[in-house]
């Protein structure tokens, strides 16, 4: 039973012996209350062990300002995503976006290549995957090109995606693809040569066919463990596209990190390094709710879906 229902169903005694039960909405509070809580300390001891640093002068403000002074200026600091010379998104004629518009559009850019990488990848690793096993003949022609390219950083394609793509949206989601399509695809096959074959076995005894083995036993019995793969490979995705973007191919957070290294503004570049935690911390949640919904099948109390 899941926390939330649990807390549902949890109620107290009113006058007269009655039962009165909470309303959903506060059975879904207290159910994720603890998790906030304990997100919220472990992120304030964080801050202070920093702020303390900085107190007995063991953390140079001018290098690594702490907390409150990064925090505190982050309205000076948004003016820096104005990039607009190099992006018109929000700008009409002779106008540039506000600060917190133009911040809200390099998130918005940097988290579109980061999304659009990540379905690309995951849903070509897992066809490619399937296939390899699937159809012999195009396994043995695959599979050896794949592993050796799996061991290439991302960062030796991007030339490979500049020459296709140009500058814009193009590289970056490329580079995120190509930093996950290798290793998901080997993470697949992987996955598929683990199945239990009891389930195979019962499959086949049942009178399932091939391509029924695949996509009602296979395929099902991996998702668990690839959405695991896949969650670890989100934080590749972040680095990547960050890189991507901070050599110039198009504009986002990275561009943002330059600009500040550039400019030495130590602020600038905590305040960044902020929303991209904050970003990557929201993505992940997102896909541990999107696995609880999609694999419904899976028990929810089993360590997959904590995440490990």
């Amino acid at each position: 039973m899941s926390a939330i229902s649990q807390a549902a169903r949890a109620s107290r005694s009113g006058a007269g012996g009655q039962t009165l039960t909470w309303p959903r909405w506060v059975a879904a509070v207290i159910a994720v209350a603890p998790t906030i809580l304990w997100g919220a300390a472990s992120i304030g001891l964080f801050a202070g062990i920093w702020e303390v640093l900085w107190a007995v002068g063991w953390a140079d403000a001018k290098l690594l300002p702490p907390p409150h002074i990064f925090i505190g200026n982050i309205a000076d600091q948004a003016k820096f995503f104005n990039t607009v010379n190099r992006w018109q998104i929000g700008a009409g004629q002779g106008g540039v976006p506000s600060s917190a518009a133009a911040v809200f559009y390099t998130i918005l850019a940097t988290t579109g290549r980061v999304f659009a990488g990540l379905v690309i990848a995951s849903t070509l690793a897992v066809t490619i995957g399937v296939a390899i096993r699937y159809f012999r003949v195009f396994g043995r022609l695959t599979l050896p090109t794949i592993t050796l390219l799996a061991p290439v950083s991302p960062i030796a394609w991007l030339p490979v995606a500049i020459f296709l793509f140009g500058i814009g949206n193009g590289p970056a989601v490329f580079m995120v693809v190509i930093a996950l399509l290798f290793h998901m695809v080997l993470a697949t096959i992987n996955q598929i040569d683990n199945v239990n074959r009891n389930l195979i076995n019962v499959a086949r005894t049942m009178g399932a066919s091939k391509r029924q083995t695949y996509m009602r036993v296979i395929v099902p019995a991996i998702l668990p463990q690839l959405f695991v793969v896949l969650r670890f490979n989100l934080f590749a995705a972040w680095m990547v596209v960050l890189v991507a973007e901070a050599t110039g191919v198009g504009y986002g957070l990275g561009q943002v990190i330059m600009l500040a290294r550039n400019t030495f503004n130590p602020s600038l570049v905590f305040f960044t390094i902020a929303l991209i935690g904050v970003l990557g911390f929201l993505f992940d949640f997102a896909m541990r709710l999107a696995q609880r919904k999609l694999l419904y099948w899976v028990p929810q109390g089993t360590a997959v879906l904590r995440g490990l």
